[in-house]
């Protein structure tokens, strides 16, 4: 088929990869660079095996001081924005045990696909993406929150997920010699022999270089329009430089997707989570600065060794689609980080970044067709924070999905689409 991927991040970039290597011809439309969205400075993280969703029963004892602390990782600011209101209730909604079991579950099925698909790719092409195994540790600094890690654990090992431990605080020590000068502030730790960490954006870049010799059509820096309907399929998408016709089309723009498949009458329950990063020059001094990728999970905050660089990310904002970088935010990053890392860096360049993550109420992604919509477009996106985890087992999805239709005679046109952006 000719299947057009709209969006050129992590996740339609993998999209466009599973599809080439199934013998599609694929084009790939996107009104910014590779990996500039939501991708370029994400926390780096690869977290196949721990994958508990934002919305979890313990966020209700949580709530008060997440909303109303000053330096909470967690911060609403009210829109006149009937979306923002309505995740934000569905978010609480799903807030339970049940819901949060049944997430974990389908999060971990498409995790360990997505791993496969990862390593085959990376086997293939061996990109320049700082590309490290040294596992993950997330910390924990009351024996309350511990506790609640080891009921995750748990439950994760019953659904299959990879082999993990809870460690004591000198195991965290053994494990990542860096973490020394929060030694007698942790309760202890989730300890994750198998995880990764990558550069996404490198990656990104890399998957666009090796598409291109593979024959995939990047049309880059181009807005999208709209859609011509033939009744119940897109016949093309409209673009600024004309239309696009196509047999599938794939919807990965990440929060942005909402413009488009509002304007087919579908909704997308997918909200921009604002996060933010720093990436630092690591003192090379040996225990200064962490070689194990590490959460410290009661300030949100994930730090991630690349190459000769540490990225820190963090933070989750229901602010709308604020893309400005408050300089407050990223004083946070750097206290967080000197307060776990003292030694790590000299702090001289903080190379500072934004991005939206698109985040279900849930935390499940949206992948495939969905009712109402026009049966050629499949949807790829509200990854969260995992977007670069899912990516992969996202694509596999999609290419299966695209085996369950194939193009037929459809009626004349109807008529484009209404104007919108992406």
């Amino acid at each position: 088929m000719q299947v057009t991927v709209l969006g050129a991040g992590i996740v339609g970039l993998a999209a466009a990869w599973e599809l080439s290597l199934r013998g599609h011809a694929v084009t790939v439309i996107d009104q910014a660079a590779p990996g500039h969205g939501a991708s370029g400075g994400n926390g780096a993280q690869l977290s196949y095996s721990y994958v508990q969703p934002l919305a979890d029963p313990s966020i209700w004892a949580q709530l008060p001081k997440l909303l109303l602390s000053r330096t909470s990782p967690l911060k609403l600011r009210p829109q006149l924005d009937p979306q923002q209101w309505r995740w934000g209730l569905e978010f609480l909604g799903a807030c339970n045990a049940e819901t949060s079991r049944s997430t974990t579950e389908q999060l971990l099925a498409l995790a360990m696909r997505s791993r496969a698909g990862f390593e085959s790719m990376m086997a293939e092409l061996q990109p320049d993406c700082d590309f490290s195994a040294t596992g993950k540790l997330v910390i924990y600094r009351s024996q309350e929150a511990l506790d609640g890690a080891a009921r995750q654990v748990a439950l994760q090992a019953e659904l299959g997920s990879a082999p993990q431990r809870i460690v004591s605080p000198d195991e965290c020590i053994a494990i990542e010699p860096a973490l020394v000068a929060v030694r007698n502030e942790i309760a202890g730790a989730v300890y994750t022999e198998s995880e990764c960490a990558a550069d996404c954006l490198k990656l990104c870049i890399a998957l666009v270089d090796a598409l291109q010799a593979r024959g995939v059509h990047f049309m880059l820096g181009e807005t999208i329009d709209g859609f011509a309907l033939r009744g119940d399929t897109i016949s093309a998408v409209t673009t600024s430089r004309g239309a696009v016709d196509g047999d599938a089309f794939v919807l990965s723009l990440g929060s942005a997707s909402n413009a488009l498949s509002q304007r087919l009458g579908v909704r997308l329950p997918v909200y921009p989570l604002k996060g933010y990063s720093i990436t630092l020059a690591v003192d090379e001094t040996p225990g200064a600065a962490p070689t194990v990728s590490v959460t410290d999970s009661a300030h949100k905050v994930v730090f991630a060794r690349l190459g000769q660089r540490l990225r820190v990310a963090g933070m989750a904002e229901l602010v709308g689609a604020d893309a400005s970088i408050p300089a407050a935010r990223i004083e946070s990053l750097v206290a967080s980080t000197r307060a776990v890392f003292p030694k790590c860096s000299d702090f001289a360049e903080l190379n500072p970044w934004t991005g939206m993550r698109p985040a279900t109420p849930t935390g499940l992604p949206i992948v495939g067709q969905l009712p109402g919509a026009p049966r050629n477009l499949l949807f790829n996106t509200g990854h969260g924070a995992l977007g670069f985890t899912l990516s992969f087992g996202s694509a596999g999805r999609i290419a299966d999905a695209l085996n369950e239709f194939a193009p037929s005679p459809a009626p004349p046109e109807t008529g484009w689409g209404r104007d919108t952006q992406d």
